[in-house]
C-alpha cells in the first residue's frame, strides 16, 4: 500500500450495546482490541469497554470496586504486556488530592504478572492468574517522587517505561513536568526539572505525543490559554529535547490526536480553539522531516472532531518502541505461517454477484451509508479502483483455507490491514452510541 495516497473515510454504525458517545476519554489498543475508559457526555463517566475490531462487538468490562478508578476525564491510558496503565484525570476535589492517580487493569491476555510483581515489591497487589480486573497500585514503597493528579497530559510507552508530559494541574495551571514510570519497578523518576529551566516544550496541556524507537514526538497543545503549533522530539538515549521545524505543518491545535505510522506519524483533528473542530489529516515523516496534508478520496468525508481518540491498527501502526503485548514470539510465528483469513479490494459500483460458499461479500456505501461486515477492517488495493458518483463497492474475499467460526479474534487480529479508528470526540451525539470512524490510506 502506498503511504502517500488519499484517505478514505467511513463511519462504522454501532449497536445499542456500544458505549455512549463521549469526549475527553482515553483509548488504547492491544492484540486487535480497543479499550475505551471514561470521558464526558453530559457528565463525567465511569465505564470501561473493549471493542473487537474483527467482530465489530463491544463488551463492557468491570469498572467498580475499591481498586478501580472513579469518574475520569482528560486522563491517559497505555497498554504494555497485558496490562492497562491509567494515569490522571481525577475530578478536582479535596478527596482527589489524597488519591494516587495511577491504576492498573489486567486485561488477561497472558499471565506474566508475577515477573514484575517480584521486582516491584509492594507496588501492586495481584496474582499471576488474575484476569480482567483492577489492581491496587500505591507506588513503590519508600518512593518520594510521584506526579500529582493532572489532566490533558500525554503518555507514551518507550522501552519498558511510560513517559508522561505536562498536563493541567489544579491551581498551578499548565505543567512542564516530565515523568517516567518504570514498568518493572513501578518507580517514578523526574526526567526534566522545571526549576532549572531545562530546554523543552515548556508548560503544556491538550497536546499530542507519539513514540517511535527510543524517541517521543510532541505537538501543539495549550500553553496557558494560547494554542501552540511547535513540534518537539525527546531522545531517551541522550535525554535531550530538540525543536523540529514546522513551517509547512499543521496550524495551532489543541484537542487533537496523533499515532505513529510506519516511519512517521499521523495527526488528526483538534482545533485552533475549543469551539472549532477540524477534519484535517496530516502526515509527518521522521526520515525527511517534512509535513504533508493528506488528501481525501472523492466521495468520502472525514468528521470534524476535537477531544477525540485515534487508534492505529495493522502492521504499519505497530510501535517499535516496545515489545509486542502478545508475550509469545513462538505463537506469533505460528500464526504468521497461516494464510491470511481475508483480503479486500475496491471495485467500481455496482457489482451484484456473490462467490460460492459465501467466500465473497459485497458491500456498497456512500457518504450517508456505511458498510459493516464481520471482517470489515480493510486494506484498499487500487487495481481496478474507480469512483462512480459517491459510491464505491468493496469485495471482502476470503482466500486459502477459510477461517473457522471458532477461530479466536486474536488470530484474525494479527492479520488486520492498516486502518485508523477515530472514536468519540466533540461534537458528540446526545445519548447515542459512540462515534467510530475508519480511515484507510489508499494507493495514489
Amino acid at each position: 500500500m502506498n503511504q502517500n495516497g488519499p484517505s478514505l473515510w467511513t463511519q462504522l454504525p454501532q449497536s445499542s450495546r456500544a458505549p455512549r458517545d463521549r469526549y475527553k476519554h482515553a483509548c488504547c489498543s492491544s492484540d486487535g482490541h480497543v479499550y475505551v475508559l471514561g470521558g464526558r457526555d453530559s457528565s463525567c463517566l465511569r465505564d470501561l469497554w473493549r471493542y473487537s475490531v474483527v467482530c465489530n462487538e463491544w463488551t463492557e468490562l468491570n469498572c467498580r470496586g475499591e481498586a478501580a478508578p472513579e469518574e475520569l476525564e482528560e486522563h491517559s491510558m497505555v497498554a504494555h504486556e497485558g496490562f492497562l496503565y491509567v494515569f490522571g484525570g481525577l475530578l478536582d476535589s479535596a478527596y482527589s488530592n489524597s488519591r494516587y492517580p495511577l491504576w492498573l487493569f489486567d486485561i488477561g491476555e497472558f499471565s506474566c504478572g508475577a515477573v514484575w510483581l517480584a521486582a516491584g515489591g509492594e507496588a501492586c497487589t495481584s496474582t499471576p492468574t488474575s484476569k480482567q480486573k483492577w489492581m491496587n497500585c500505591r507506588g513503590k514503597s519508600g518512593s518520594t517522587q510521584t506526579p500529582s493528579n493532572r489532566k490533558g497530559h500525554s503518555s507514551v510507552v518507550v522501552g519498558s517505561a511510560m513517559l508522561v508530559y505536562g498536563g493541567f494541574v489544579d491551581l498551578k495551571g499548565s505543567s512542564q513536568d516530565f515523568w517516567s514510570l518504570d514498568f518493572d519497578s513501578m518507580a517514578w523518576s523526574l526526567l526534566s526539572d522545571p526549576q532549572h529551566g531545562s530546554a523543552g516544550p515548556g508548560c503544556r496541556h491538550g497536546h499530542s505525543a507519539v513514540a517511535h524507537q527510543s524517541c517521543m514526538y510532541l505537538f501543539g497543545g495549550l500553553k496557558g490559554l494560547r494554542e501552540q503549533r511547535d513540534f518537539w522530539k525527546w531522545n531517551s538515549t541522550s535525554c535531550t529535547w530538540t525543536s523540529l521545524r514546522n513551517k509547512s505543518g499543521p496550524s495551532r491545535l489543541t484537542g487533537h490526536s496523533a499515532v505513529a505510522y510506519r516511519d512517521g506519524m499521523l495527526l488528526f483533528g483538534g482545533g485552533e480553539s475549543q469551539h472549532s473542530p477540524s477534519s484535517c489529516l496530516w502526515r509527518y515523516s521522521f526520515t525527511s522531516l517534512t509535513w504533508t496534508q493528506v488528501a481525501t478520496l472523492p466521495g468520502s468525508s472525514p468528521p470534524k472532531k476535537i477531544h477525540h481518540s485515534c487508534i492505529g491498527l495493522g502492521p504499519s501502526y505497530k510501535s517499535n518502541s516496545h515489545s509486542s503485548s502478545s508475550g509469545s514470539g513462538i505463537q506469533t510465528r505460528l500464526l504468521e505461517s497461516r494464510m491470511r483469513p481475508f483480503k479486500n479490494k475496491c471495485f467500481p459500483a455496482p457489482l451484484s454477484f456473490l462467490g460460492s460458499d459465501g467466500a465473497i461479500e459485497l458491500e456498497t456505501f456512500s457518504q450517508d451509508q456505511c458498510y459493516d461486515t464481520k471482517l470489515r477492517a480493510s486494506e484498499l488495493i487500487k487495481n481496478g479502483t474507480q469512483q462512480l458518483g459517491n459510491c464505491l463497492t468493496f469485495e471482502n474475499k476470503a482466500f486459502g483455507k477459510k477461517s473457522s467460526d471458532d477461530e479466536e479474534d486474536g488470530d484474525a487480529a494479527l492479520h488486520l490491514p492498516d486502518l485508523l479508528l477515530v472514536l468519540g470526540g466533540r461534537p458528540c451525539s446526545s445519548h447515542g452510541p459512540i462515534s467510530v470512524w475508519q480511515m484507510t490510506l489508499t494507493d495514489s
